[in-house]
């Protein structure tokens, strides 16, 4: 089999017959034209390959399912229009009312909003498992009616490592999938389904498209788990829109991706447009290029705040320091991944300093840009947890996110640097007005003018 930097390049590629275009064509159409009556017959019954509307597929979104299908060693892959709703297609294709979902505690605020406000309306119990290294508790977790494990390859943004072959385990003694979401791995650090994973979620968006420029998301179908002898009803049981055969009656191995494909996606419709299979597929061809780099240097970064003493935590599981490490240097031997997140000494004023302060990182929510990012997410990504959940899952005031782009190290840490010195600044300006207020009034420097004469220098440096 190709090597990895290969297939980014060529997996899954159809040579454009009509004109000889090497690059995929974008189909910017809606539908697409049938030579007969009987043609277009057989295209909506199943009997005659084809496409019939881009609601169902398009040429240029089904070749960026085949190279992200061949990149995760998978049997199918269904492109969709966000990582939001590549998750909610692969959980609608398996969980109905009444069923439950097993979740590590650790995942992204997104997704547990998904989960607890969207799924959870729908009649879907959600249970999430508080130390996702102990698979007694996930063994303890399971219940009559759970239907699906589900993890993160890399949690986000403590980036906490799934051990996915020991929760695979866990999941397969009770006959049921694991489904994992690889966004931050991206199949070039890690392939979950070479550790057991049945169902790999990819938000496109971040690094398989890389640039910040479109949203996607991508489900792989890994092809190992038997649907046949599975849980689920709608697969093993007659269907009407089938004759009263099953989806695994007609599909076989592939009764999953048939049921999320033509019943969840299409029927749903988030679908992906051309455009932006167009230039994802454009982003993946130098996925490991962009995922090395940025790996390499976030461990770098990761090392300097560490020895930085207004720094209390850093959260990169790259850092022996860290809870994840050993679980690390088993699955992510190539690097780590680009996220990171670190807590200031001053909590949540100097987090703000720090976020204000710095030049070359850009203020915003997003991960696996070309340039680098930074956020606070207590008071925007997980605003809406309660100080409980956001205590548990060590969200605190003073904890920024930062997702590594492909600019020089150097530069990075002297602007992370220049944050410090905000802090510091700030730091000095509470200490000074605070013993001004303590001694004689009438020796004190007004406290604004401090603020602005120590933060000038302090923001140039």
């Amino acid at each position: 089999m190709p090597e990895f930097t290969t297939q980014q390049v060529h997996a899954g590629e159809s040579r454009d017959a009509a004109h000889g275009a090497r690059v995929t064509p974008i189909y910017l159409t809606a539908g697409f034209e049938f030579d007969s009556f009987a043609q277009a017959e057989g295209r909506f019954g199943g009997d005659e390959a084809g496409y019939t509307y881009s609601r169902s597929g398009n040429p240029t979104t089904a070749a960026l399912e085949r190279r992200v299908a061949g990149l995760e060693r998978g049997r199918e892959a269904i492109a969709v229009g966000s990582g939001q709703a590549a998750l909610t297609v692969a959980l609608l294709g398996l969980v109905q009312a009444g069923d439950h979902i097993l979740s590590a505690q650790s995942i992204y605020s997104g997704t547990r909003g998904l989960f607890e406000n969207g799924l959870k309306r729908l009649g879907i119990e959600i249970e999430f498992v508080d130390d996702p290294t102990d698979l007694d508790e996930w063994r303890r977790r399971v219940r009559p009616n759970t239907r699906v494990l589900f993890g993160e390859s890399i949690a986000n943004p403590g980036t906490e490592i799934l051990d996915v072959a020991g929760v695979a385990t866990v999941a397969h003694e009770n006959g049921l999938p694991l489904v994992v979401d690889n966004t931050l791995a991206t199949p070039y650090l890690l392939r979950p389904g070479d550790f057991g994973a049945d169902i790999v979620v990819h938000s496109a968006s971040k690094y398989l498209g890389g640039h910040g420029s479109t949203l996607g998301g991508i489900v792989v179908d890994q092809g190992g788990y038997d649907w046949a002898a599975s849980p689920f009803r709608h697969l093993t049981g007659p269907d009407e829109w089938l004759d009263g055969r099953s989806y695994v009656d007609v599909h076989g191995a592939g009764a999953y991706a048939a049921f999320a494909r033509s019943v969840v996606a299409s029927l749903f419709g988030p679908v992906l447009s051309p455009m932006n299979a167009f230039l994802i597929q454009q982003g993946i061809e130098t996925l490991s290029l962009r995922v090395q780099r940025q790996s390499d240097t976030a461990l770098a970064v990761a090392r300097w705040l560490e020895a930085q003493p207004e720094v209390v935590r850093v959260d990169y599981a790259g850092l022996a320091s860290h809870r994840a490490y050993g679980l690390a240097q088993r699955y992510l031997p190539r690097g780590q991944g680009a996220v990171l997140g670190f807590a200031l000494a001053g909590g949540a004023a100097a987090a703000e300093r720090f976020y204000d302060a710095v030049e070359l990182f850009s203020r915003m929510t997003h991960i696996g840009d070309v340039r680098s990012l930074i956020l606070h997410p207590a008071s925007t990504t997980h605003g809406h947890l309660t100080a409980d959940v956001r205590e548990e899952l060590g969200i605190g005031g003073g904890l920024l996110r930062l997702s590594i782009g492909l600019e020089d190290a150097d530069d990075l840490i002297e602007d992370l640097a220049r944050g410090l010195a905000a802090v510091a600044a700030g730091s000095a300006v509470s200490e000074g007005a605070a013993g001004a207020s303590a001694g004689d009034a009438a020796d004190a420097l007004p406290a604004h003018a401090f603020a602005t004469d120590a933060a000038v220098p302090a923001a140039g440096r």
